[in-house]
């Protein structure tokens, strides 16, 4: 398939911040692209009906592509913006923070507060205008203050650390009445019998209290979705609840708190805050599994034999008494000195888990190995150090577990939902996209490694685990480990299976997280609807296709904000170093530039290909390099380079490199 001259396509639009759109017709298609001045007044992201009309040069790479021009603006993806207002000409405008912002906004209102972060609200784009306008609806405070700055990254995404009045009001009657509802429930437990015997269909909720609990969590957590049970049986096999803060008992459909959760659909984990999807009351007491008091669950109990398979599975309600309350920290020195409490529980855990992984590395499950970066800081917020989370054996035994969970309930509800017609939640990732892993092989196979695919572009993942740990400790592990990763899809939610390639599942949903994502509270709702017989309205199930897209896209949304906060604090943490030196690795190739992300920090930046040099250096996308046309230098992606930090925008979270050349 290819664009054809006057041929109308409907979509997304993508649009850089020097105003220059891309249009996707075709995945195995180079993209039509749409000049600045034929945009239309679209905005990145906004559905658009483009029309080609011709074909145009690039000047860089000097080939030719289909070019087109946006001829109706479908739908808008979002008609709110933050940013900080400037005063122009005698005009006031909006600097937008959003980096595919390719103008300002006009600002309209009353006594606008020039160099303060505000939110405004699309008002139109009229066909003349140099510029759209807009109306300021909220002041969030002056620019450059560490606090209004993490507001502006939140609301610029959607996300408000304030709950509507009507959530306000719910929570306020929970506060006095959770205890209450817990103690009530306490009533109406039956006594746990183990999984032998007991049926899904059991509506009562069972009593794990007097069974050894504990939670293992970050040291700076203040809330707790989920906890494990462990006991030994006379058999030799060990029982191992997985068990989930019940947040659907005091959620239900169609309150304010659920209709505000739906709407976030997660929570967000800036530098120095959360911002919740439920409300304090629920997310830091009666729905986190907190140490020594009752609290609801949703619960899937294994039995496992010796080599950790399953033996027997149950699900169900739940009231658990967490006994102990780990950071992963003080749960990894228990198992380090062999001392400490827990400890007998502790090391069943983790042989366990060990063979659990085991089993699904060698399914294909990708085990990619990718730092997480955390920043401290001080009373003020001021970056004061910069250090990478390093993931121990507690990390991986508490991620085998609730893998092993949320695979369990994926399959579980997929053979009751055959059953019933109903509709689940389920959490896929789809096989890489073909073209990308046969130009993955091709660069893989210059570098002198072979990448079995098969004709049409498949790939197994235990075939990228041998290519992971044939480059480990290799110069080029970096560059072939984001090449790799470069090539695979997203992750989304819906609730049609195909399966998840990364984790080489053929079940998989998210059952463990309800404080901090909604689908997690839809599948919790679909289980009770197979456990209790409390069936789901038919509004519910026919919403379950929209949430799940909804869900998708605040999942990334909420990615955007945390990324945008570490990389503020990186910049602000490095502003005062401008003029120092330092080592790093090419994280980035493009036609204007190469990124580069330092060893010290992991913050990163960009060299200007206009710095580098007296060369026309081309930019060789498939082989994730430039190279000098009169020198052939070239610089490629995870390439060492030193270099010199020439400038840093905290408010833009920009770093300025130039080369240091030997």
């Amino acid at each position: 398939m290819s664009a054809n001259e006057k041929t109308v396509y409907e979509g997304p639009i993508t649009i850089t911040k020097t105003g220059k759109g891309f249009f996707t017709f075709d995945p195995n298609e180079e993209d039509i692209f749409i000049p600045g001045e034929a945009l239309g007044g679209a905005f990145s992201g906004d559905i658009v009906k483009v029309q080609t009309t011709g074909t145009y040069a690039d000047p860089r790479t000097r080939e030719k592509r289909t070019s087109g021009k946006v001829i109706d603006i479908v739908t808008r993806t979002r008609d709110t913006f933050v940013g900080k207002l400037v005063q122009e000409n005698g005009r006031t405008l909006l600097i937008p923070d959003w980096k595919k912002m390719y103008v300002p906004f006009l600002a309209q209102g009353e006594n606008l507060p020039i160099g303060f972060k505000v939110v405004l609200k699309l008002g139109g784009w009229p066909v003349e205008a140099p510029y759209p306008w807009g109306t300021v609806i909220e002041v969030i405070g002056e620019a450059g203050i560490h606090d209004v700055e993490m507001r502006a990254l939140a609301l610029s995404q959607g996300f408000s650390s304030d709950f509507p009045p009507g959530v306000v009001s719910e929570a306020k009657k929970l506060e006095e009445t959770g205890e209450a509802m817990i103690a009530e429930e306490a009533k109406t437990l039956a006594p746990w019998t183990g999984c032998q015997g007991d049926t899904l269909t059991s509506k009562a909720r069972r009593d794990f209290r007097g069974i050894t609990t504990f939670t293992i969590d970050p040291a700076d957590a203040k809330d707790f979705d989920d906890a494990l049970s462990v006991r030994k049986l006379e058999n030799g096999d060990t029982e191992v609840g997985v068990h989930i803060a019940d947040v659907s008992f005091f959620v239900k459909t169609g309150n304010a708190i659920d209709t505000e959760a739906r709407h976030r659909a997660t929570s967000v984990y800036l530098v120095d805050r959360t911002i919740p999807m439920l409300p304090h009351v629920l997310s830091n007491n009666y729905c986190s599994l907190n140490p020594n008091v009752d609290r609801l669950s949703m619960s899937a109990v294994f039995v496992l034999d010796k080599d950790a398979n399953i033996k027997e599975t149950w699900f169900g309600e739940t009231m658990i008494h967490s006994d102990k309350r780990f950071a992963y920290e003080e749960a990894q020195a228990v198992l380090d000195t062999q001392n400490g409490p827990m400890l007998e529980e502790l090391n069943t855990l983790l042989a366990l888990s060990k063979k659990i992984r085991a089993r699904r590395v060698a399914k294909g499950a990708i085990e990619f190995d990718t730092a997480e970066v955390k920043i401290e800081l001080d009373a003020e917020g001021k970056p004061i150090a910069v250090r990478l989370k390093e993931r121990k054996d507690t990390n991986l035994l508490i991620e085998d577990f609730m893998l092993l969970a949320n695979e369990a309930v994926a399959t579980e509800l997929s053979t009751l939902g055959k059953k019933s017609g109903n509709p689940s939640v389920y959490r896929i990732h789809e096989a890489p996209d073909a073209e990308r892993i046969i130009n993955l092989a091709a660069f893989l196979k210059v570098l002198g490694y072979e990448l079995p695919i098969t004709g049409d572009g498949r790939v197994k993942g235990t075939d990228l685990n041998k290519l992971m740990e044939q480059v480990k400790g290799k110069p080029e592990e970096y560059l072939i480990k984001m090449a790799t990763l470069r090539s695979m899809s997203k992750a989304i939610y819906t609730t049609k299976n195909i399966g998840h390639f990364g984790l080489a599942f053929e079940f998989y949903t998210h059952f463990t997280s309800p404080i901090r994502r909604y689908p997690d509270v839809l599948v919790h709702r679909m289980l009770k609807n197979y456990v209790t017989d409390v069936a789901l309205s038919k509004k519910a199930m026919d919403e379950f296709d929209q949430l799940s897209m909804h869900s998708s896209e605040r999942e990334v949304a909420a990615a955007e904000a945390e990324r945008d906060s570490i990389k503020m604090k990186q910049v602000e943490f490095l502003a005062g170093r401008i003029g120092e030196e330092f080592d790093g690795v090419i994280s980035g190739v493009t036609d204007r530039g190469l990124y580069v992300e330092l060893n010290e920090t992991h913050a990163d930046g960009m060299i200007r290909l206009s710095s580098i040099g007296n060369d026309f250096y081309t930019y060789d996308q498939k082989r994730y390099r430039i190279v000098g046309e009169k020198t052939q230098t070239q610089y490629a992606l995870g390439d060492p380079i030193r270099v010199k930090l020439i400038a840093a925008r905290v408010i833009e979270r920009e770093l300025d490199f130039e080369l240091v050349k030997e």
